[in-house]
């Protein structure tokens, strides 16, 4: 399967996993560092690490335009790793100087802001660029956004390991060495893709991709049609109503860094063999998973394919968002053993992890792909924007949902008339919403189909 793939397809696989490796290494420790080494509750952690995460993915709605119109791929992509690695260096800073809050507070929120501008130009524009490796219709974008995904989830599965272990001590101290690992991280991705990029970035016919677009003449702009066919418009209404669900999957998704975080740090059996497990790493459950199962799932939709049996790509969606509450049913299930002096397994968060990583394959690799083929291609980056708006507004929303952790001494939340008085109430709120979306999806599916006009 690897050989069929063109090699600027590797070299992108290798950019993006050491720029996640960077990311998830920051968002291991992020959350700890809050409240450990800044002395924030976990109500403001939670809120504003929803509006980090947020602002995240909504940064690259300016990426992805100023690449479509004026930079190109590959100079957003050097600029944007170039602030991210100073983002993640300021929060080093901040984590040597924490014990001055005047000082690391806001070397803090400047770490957070480098890396949110920088992620607007890198994000949209990497994954854009795997789609431009290969010609329209080629039945292999698919497995290429998987195998792109695997690089993605192995970076992000070393991150938490590597920056975990050095900055999850138990000592607010150490938390500057997990953020330094990260930006070292950035540097080396910058440079795979900076030495790279122009020996293997280019069409199946050699012409290079990712560069500036050509500025029109005048009477070029005028024998241009810029209008838009009725098949485009569907089809990016489509893309607009998956992104719809996608906030659903991941405003449940995104609690592995906070609430998760929580109940791992405070709730959860974390002892092996007398050996304290660091909480961080139970992030790497995801990735690991995807990388053991991501291959599997490309064969069987592969195989599916071939009998002309696979399910289309919302679909495909909605089986996640299924998936997704099935995992939240299992841990509201497991809270349920904690009591006075009694911690929850750690092995219901790996079968939760397990479950949330199949419903993540279904779902994002897929929506990566169908977002590039269904999206007009003077539009793409902008659209693949669009799609990382949807995961901006969850990870917002992620942050507010958050903020409902039930916690000692607090009075008890209630959302949206659910009272919320322990921690199956809580986490059951995420089995409702994932099973209703996914359910919702399901029924509309047909629907989608019909306005993709062949692609699926």
């Amino acid at each position: 399967m690897l050989a069929q793939h063109p090699r600027g397809l590797y070299l992108l696989f290798a950019t993006e996993m050491w720029e996640r490796f960077s990311y998830y290494g920051n968002r291991a420790l992020l959350a700890l560092f809050m409240i450990s080494a800044l002395s924030f509750d976990k109500q403001f952690t939670a809120a504003l690490y929803g509006q980090y995460t947020g602002l995240v993915y909504l940064s690259p709605l300016v990426g992805g335009y100023i690449a479509d119109r004026f930079w190109g791929n590959r100079r957003s992509i050097m600029v944007g790793g170039l602030l991210m690695a100073a983002g993640q260096f300021a929060l080093f800073f901040a984590g040597s100087v924490y014990q001055n809050l005047q000082l690391a507070v806001p070397l803090f929120y400047c770490g957070l802001g480098l890396i949110i501008a920088g992620n607007g130009f890198f994000k949209p524009n990497i994954s854009s660029m795997v789609g431009q490796l290969y010609h329209a219709g080629d039945a292999r974008k698919d497995a290429a956004y998987t195998i792109f995904y695997m690089g993605i989830n192995l970076g992000s599965f070393l991150a938490p390991l590597v920056c975990g272990t050095l900055g999850d001590t138990g000592n607010p101290a150490d938390f500057r060495w997990g953020f330094l690992a990260a930006g070292v991280g950035m540097l080396v991705s910058l440079l795979v893709f900076g030495s790279l990029q122009q020996r293997y970035l280019h069409t199946p016919d050699g012409t290079a991709i990712g560069l500036p677009p050509r500025r029109l003449s005048a009477e070029e702009k005028r024998q241009v049609d810029q209008s838009l066919t009725t098949i485009d418009l569907d089809r990016m209404l489509v893309i607009g109503v998956l992104s719809f669900f996608v906030i659903f999957f991941w405003s449940a998704f995104e609690q592995a860094g906070v609430s998760l975080t929580f109940l791992a740090s405070e709730s959860t059996d974390r002892t092996i063999f007398g050996w304290t497990m660091p909480t961080s790493w139970f992030q790497s459950l995801n990735p690991v998973f995807v990388l053991l199962f991501a291959p599997v799932l490309a064969q069987l939709w592969g195989s599916l394919a071939r009998r002309e049996r696979e399910p289309a790509s919302p679909t495909k969606m909605a089986i996640g968002l299924l998936l997704l509450s099935a995992g939240f049913l299992v841990i509201a299930l497991g809270v349920r053993q904690i009591g006075d002096g009694v911690k929850m397994s750690m092995l219901w968060l790996v079968a939760m992890y397990w479950l949330h990583t199949l419903g993540e394959l279904c779902l994002s690799p897929i929506g990566l792909s169908l977002v590039n083929k269904l999206a007009p291609v003077r539009f793409a980056s902008l659209l693949m924007a669009v799609w990382f708006l949807a995961n901006a507004a969850a990870n917002w929303f992620a942050g507010i949902l958050a903020g409902f952790y039930p916690e000692a001494g607090r009075p008890l939340p209630v959302f949206m008339g659910w009272q919320i008085s322990n921690l199956a109430d809580f986490f059951t709120l995420f089995v409702v919403m994932a099973f209703v979306a996914g359910a919702v999806l399901l029924l509309l599916t047909g629907v989608l189909q019909k306005r993709m006009h062949g692609v699926r």
